[in-house]
């Protein structure tokens, strides 16, 4: 559909798609990446045959393994949580197309994000803002894009609803797409294969399993398999019991049966992508510290080092550190930051 409002609005695009690689192991469910199957790219060559557009595969898979896979394990090696989303947008995604582009004479990138850029009349800045769907908006994963990725970025979907889009699907005839679900995993391994791709890349490293009052509950088989909030798959009696945190240098998992004590009231984020430049003085915002969250009200708080701390108006639950803290101002993106462990 980004194709079809392009030639509309009278681009002449060429389509590209990337591929990436996939985890090879008769553990893992996927064949291939569910970004770029062999199916997507063959319905990526008939739609582009349809529309009269030329159309090329570009193979990124050593960058993707660099990029996005070894910050995934290097995070989770350093007990976070890690968002590959986002890297792969700003460090691959965005930036291999836009190489691609410049290579074949190309001035701009579109996407089918739901998303807006737009350039400040008054800062000469770009701005990246929500998508006019407020169910659909994709900003929370751009948030870590430069201003010259910005520059050269169109994106033709963010003026309207998901419902729009699939009724334009099917009047020019694209019906598959109102009857695929798209796929929530971890591009690069199966959501069912995940604890087996952990398990041969990180190991196994069983420790404690202790309650608040410092009760040993059980072993768990490393600090890397579980993330702050995590309620399934502890499989310890008498609870629920919720994951709070660890230890690394104990190896310690630590977990409670009070959900209230996974409330926290601010945050510290580091390192930062601010869009517009970094804010010299306390701002109010709105924030979201994960993607299917509604935008919490608090105050940025500028810190030394290129750091920054967020007071909430109100506790949130389970801030996870190495996930990501996206900023809003009304419907302007202002950036994101990395929670970084225990408020730092």
């Amino acid at each position: 559909m980004a194709l079809v409002l392009l030639k509309k609005q009278g681009w002449d695009p060429v389509g590209v798609s990337l591929k990436y690689p996939v985890w090879e192991d008769p553990k893992n469910c996927l064949r291939e990446n569910v970004c770029c199957s062999a199916e997507s790219f063959q319905i990526a060559t008939n739609v582009c045959r349809t529309l009269g557009v030329p159309y090329h595969v570009h193979d990124v898979s050593r960058d993707f393994k660099k990029e996005v896979i070894d910050y995934f394990l290097e995070k989770l090696r350093e007990h976070r949580t890690p968002n590959p989303c986002v890297m792969c947008n700003r460090y691959l995604k965005f930036k291999k197309l836009l190489e691609w582009a410049h290579r074949h004479g190309i001035d701009h990138v579109a996407t089918g994000h739901y998303a807006r850029v737009r350039k400040n009349p008054r800062t000469k800045r770009y701005e990246l803002l929500k998508a006019l769907d407020p169910e659909k908006d994709q900003t929370y994963s751009l948030s870590f894009l430069s201003q010259e990725q910005l520059h050269r970025t169109i994106l033709p979907l963010g003026d309207y609803t998901k419902k729009e889009i699939y009724g334009l699907a099917q009047k020019h005839g694209f019906e598959i797409f109102l009857k695929r679900k798209q796929s929530q995993d971890f591009c690069f391994v199966s959501g069912n294969s995940m604890g087996c791709f952990l398990e041969k890349e990180i190991g196994v490293k069983e420790g404690p399993v202790m309650d608040e009052a410092g009760t040993v509950l059980g072993k768990h088989r490393g600090l890397h398999f579980y993330t702050v909030g995590q309620r399934k798959g502890l499989g310890f009696s008498g609870g629920p019991f919720f994951v709070t945190g660890s230890d690394p240098s104990k190896n310690v998992l630590y977990v409670v049966r009070d959900e209230e004590r996974l409330l926290s009231k601010e945050i510290v984020l580091f390192p930062c992508n601010f869009i517009g430049g970094v804010p010299s003085k306390p701002v109010r915002i709105q924030a979201k510290i994960r993607y299917r969250q509604n935008a919490a009200a608090g105050t940025l708080i500028p810190l030394s080092g290129r750091k920054v701390k967020i007071v909430f108006d109100k506790p949130q639950r389970a801030v996870t550190p190495g996930q990501f803290a996206v900023m809003y101002r009304r419907a302007v993106c202002l950036g994101g930051g990395e929670i970084l462990p225990g408020g730092r």
